[in-house]
């Protein structure tokens, strides 16, 4: 029976380190900066209400989709593919989605990693007080410096791959658990230190009223909600599906679920709560996009008080989130080879880590030596380079389509009692997740899907 698979790599302890891991791998450097960045561009409290409505819609179907075949199989995605299409007697080719979330998973990694870097190296340059009194040229100076030199970033990019590869060798229980259990708490703490501070520059109701205020909001702005809502929670890339793997059976993937998405939406509004108010106090300009990481907020923590700590926690916070992000990235393909292939997880870990870190390289050229070398691909994108064309395909192609399949799998392929009997949960509950998933969802990632490669425009 399917019920009475166990997974070869250990289970969570409970509900709320599953909880805390996967809000980890949903939490990374866009919530930080994106979220509060484009809710305030596309009619702040409007986008956030649209924003809900659609995690209720696409984000947590899905999710529970994904973490509901993750722990029917208890494999990596690639074996729980294959066994739950055999168990279903579905195609054997279902095991693609497998393999396309895996795939996935360790590409966003290998460029991932190389803009956490950028964060490490923060901490330091912050923790040195090279932001105190810092102009605008002094700090496009520093960063400048930083993705010109792909000897530094080389070096950062390695050393955030080596701090991944050492959690997820030490596996499931003694790696990824204890990670996420110091991680998490932490992260929240620098979080709540950084909106405290905010509270006490004379700005913070501004950048409330910034974040919340309702606004119009275009039909392009719903489409912007409705993309982020799916790709905030990381769905379709392999990770949700490998820890549902280790997901104790009794646990509710339904409550679950809601948790995690009132989480991570959670933590991307103190973003917004605790960043905004820091940019308005310094006259800062807050539709800098990923540019407010890097080149704006260092300006403001090198002239206010107390900067230099500030600024160093909040650097710290950003790498807390894409490690916690990373690990997940790179789990289902150690799963795979650990199962697969007979290896012990320090050596499938170092393997793989090895290998992204190789493709990694790619992106660290394409900032400095590699920057004019692009290409183009018909009907989809032209003019990008390497970093770019990486970071399109995976967000753009690959997870949507990941999520789409996903949704297919559970709603139209899966048998109702096999849904039913993993779900485990209120008749309504499942009766309403069913209908979502099968008919709502599915259009719903199809119109994002031809949004974002740019068939459709609103």
């Amino acid at each position: 029976m399917t019920t009475t698979r166990k997974s070869i790599h250990g289970q969570w302890s409970n509900r709320l380190v599953f909880i805390l891991a996967a809000t980890g791998s949903a939490v990374g450097l866009g919530n930080i900066w994106k979220f509060p960045y484009i809710a305030g561009e596309n009619g702040g409290g409007t986008f956030v209400l649209v924003y809900l409505v659609c995690i209720a819609l696409i984000g947590v179907p899905i999710m529970m989709a994904e973490t509901m075949i993750g722990r029917r199989g208890r494999q990596s995605p690639i074996n729980t593919m294959a066994a739950l299409a055999a168990d279903e007697g579905r195609s054997a080719g279902w095991v693609a989605l497998g393999w396309m979330g895996v795939i996935a998973g360790f590409l966003i990694l290998s460029y991932y990693s190389v803009i956490a870097g950028w964060a490490l190296s923060y901490i330091f340059r912050s923790a040195s007080g090279a932001f105190l009194n810092v102009t605008s040229n002094g700090i496009n100076s520093i960063f400048t410096n930083l993705v010109s030199d792909p000897e530094k970033l080389l070096a950062w990019h390695t050393i955030f791959m080596v701090m991944t590869m050492i959690v997820v060798a030490r596996g499931v229980k003694h790696g990824l658990e204890k990670a996420v259990r110091f991680l998490m708490p932490a992260l929240l703490a620098l979080l709540l230190m950084t909106v405290a501070y905010s509270m006490t520059t004379g700005y913070f109701m501004e950048g409330v009223r910034f974040l919340f205020t309702p606004g119009p909001i275009s039909g392009q702005g719903v489409l912007i909600a409705m993309g982020h809502a799916f790709f905030t929670l990381s769905l379709g890339m392999g990770a949700i599906m490998v820890y549902g793997s280790y997901l104790p059976r009794h646990t509710s993937i339904t409550q679950a679920s809601v948790l995690i998405a009132v989480s991570d939406t959670g933590v991307a509004l103190l973003a917004g709560m605790a960043i905004f108010p820091i940019v308005f106090a310094n006259g800062l300009e807050p539709g800098a996009g990923p540019g407010l990481i890097f080149k704006t907020l260092p300006i403001a923590f090198g002239h206010m008080e107390a900067g230099t700590m500030i600024g160093t926690a909040f650097f710290i916070l950003l790498v807390f989130a894409a490690w916690t992000s990373a690990i997940s990235l790179i789990e289902p393909a150690v799963a795979w080879m650990v199962e697969n292939r007979g290896m012990n997880r320090i050596y499938a870990s170092v393997y793989i880590g090895i290998f992204t870190w190789l493709i990694g390289i790619g992106s660290v050229l394409s900032f400095n030596l590699w920057a004019d070398h692009t290409w183009s691909v018909p009907f989809l994108f032209k003019d990008k380079n390497f970093f770019d064309t990486l970071d399109f395909v995976t967000a753009n192609l690959m997870l949507p389509l990941g999520g789409l399949f996903i949704a297919i799998f559970a709603a139209w392929m899966m048998k109702e009692s096999s849904t039913r009997d993993e779900l485990n949960t209120h008749n309504v509950v499942y009766r309403i997740w069913y209908f979502l998933v099968k008919y709502i969802t599915p259009i719903a990632v199809i119109v994002v899907f031809l949004n974002v490669i740019g068939v459709i425009e609103l």
